[in-house]
């Protein structure tokens, strides 16, 4: 018997029953749409976070100060005062690879403007900031090395910040800001860059110069961090141990000594970050994917149930010349034309509420082909596998008993 009249008869004794059929796909159509829509949100999130990574700048490294070695004593991030602006120059003038350096010493303190106030970050920094993050400016200049070395009261605001103290869109620059009780005048506007993959909004803080931060906020010498960018074709796995053994010797550090610092890089936050997504990612698929078994339960039972409902008929067909296989063949064709058309429903309703979640609820969701073709396929092996033993069991039935079958 041809494939075409195999399937013709299939799709004819599927519709004999429409409503039966519609509710056995109905199980395939709600597994193979929550694997994309869990699948899509997963995806979603994974590309979330490498657009926010690579929001930060590229090749970026952070030294903290204060390490997180495990040990009877330890010194949390910040807390230790042996990182300092020295160290900074050494690891720009000895460690090969490096492009820029801005030391780090960040505050929280109230900002006034004219009209309004704002409790904000303020971070100190280098004047190679801007080109460490990638970060462009929507009005206005960064400040200077300048402006760095004599510790000027000069400002850069981060997009909130500047909504908050003088309302969305305007252009601050040349006003006078207080941080504390310091006057400090605004040069620019920094771009929008959103949330942070780790921390808190990266536009709502203002820069200021590290040595600002250090003389007349807080009072002290040392940094809390430096950021780094690394060359273009030179790995962290190649500097990280060069600044390591760098600030060890500054440090005055014994081998058996921990370290008083920790280095981390935006692409091993990355790589943690995505690698946790992608489990949970696969985990919520596995999840959805119990839906399927059960819509080939389903399947199985109601091509059960049809191969008792057309006992008569499968022992006329063997009667009548029908080869075994040719009936194995029939129910089989039934069961994946089953399978295949809840597999095409649900893949586009996976679509529309993949689309419906990232509208709704705000969630980022990609659906990718790779979900679609694991989805429809996996609806495909779950048709031939729980058709398979309905269409044996149709095929091993002796004519004469079928025929004889009330």
């Amino acid at each position: 018997m041809s494939p075409i009249t195999t399937l013709s008869i299939a799709v004819t004794a599927l519709r004999r029953n429409a409503m039966r059929t519609a509710l056995t796909a109905l199980g395939m159509i709600i597994g193979v749409a929550a694997v994309i829509v869990m699948v899509a949100i997963g995806h979603g999130a994974q590309s979330s976070i490498e657009s926010r990574i690579r929001s930060a700048g590229t090749n970026v490294v952070t030294i903290s100060a204060g390490s997180n070695a495990f040990g009877p004593v330890r010194q949390g991030f910040g807390n230790t005062t042996t990182l300092t602006p020295e160290d900074a120059r050494a690891i720009t003038d000895d460690v090969p690879g490096i492009d820029y350096v801005s030391p780090g010493v960040n505050t929280r303190q109230q900002v006034v403007a004219e009209a309004a106030n704002w409790n904000t970050q303020i971070q100190g920094a280098g004047a190679d900031l801007p080109a460490i993050r990638a970060w462009s400016l929507e009005f206005g200049s960064f400040f200077t090395e300048q402006d760095v070395s004599r510790a000027e009261k000069v400002a850069v605001l981060g997009g909130i910040a500047r909504d908050e103290l003088f309302g969305p869109g305007t252009d601050p620059t040349g006003a006078t800001i207080r941080i504390g009780n310091q006057p400090f005048r605004v040069t620019g506007v920094l771009a929008r860059k959103g949330q942070a993959a780790m921390g808190p909004d990266q536009d709502d803080t203002v820069v200021v110069p590290y040595t600002t931060v250090q003389k007349k906020l807080l009072g002290i010498t040392h940094l809390q961090s430096i950021t780094l960018s690394v060359a273009n074709g030179v790995s962290f796995q190649t500097v990280s141990p060069r600044i390591t053994d760098l600030l060890r010797t500054r440090h005055g550090l014994a081998p058996e000594d921990p370290d008083d610092f920790s280095i981390r890089s935006l692409e091993e936050m990355a790589t943690v970050l995505t690698s946790t997504t992608t489990t949970m990612t696969w985990l919520l698929a596995s999840i959805a994917a119990v839906s399927l078994l059960v819509g080939g339960i389903g399947i199985m039972n109601i091509m059960l149930v049809s191969v008792t409902e057309r006992t008569r008929e499968i022992g006329l067909r063997l009667s009548v010349g029908a080869r075994d296989f040719d009936v194995l063949l029939q129910f089989l064709v039934e069961a994946v034309v089953l399978s295949l058309t809840g597999g095409a429903i649900g893949v586009a309703a996976g679509f529309a509420a993949s689309m419906a979640v990232s509208r709704i609820m705000g969630w980022t969701a990609v659906v990718t082909g790779d979900a679609v073709l694991m989805s429809f396929g996996f609806a495909a092996a779950v048709g031939v596998f729980f058709g398979f033993y309905p269409a044996r069991k149709a095929a091993a039935l002796d004519p004469i008993a079928a025929l004889r079958y009330e």
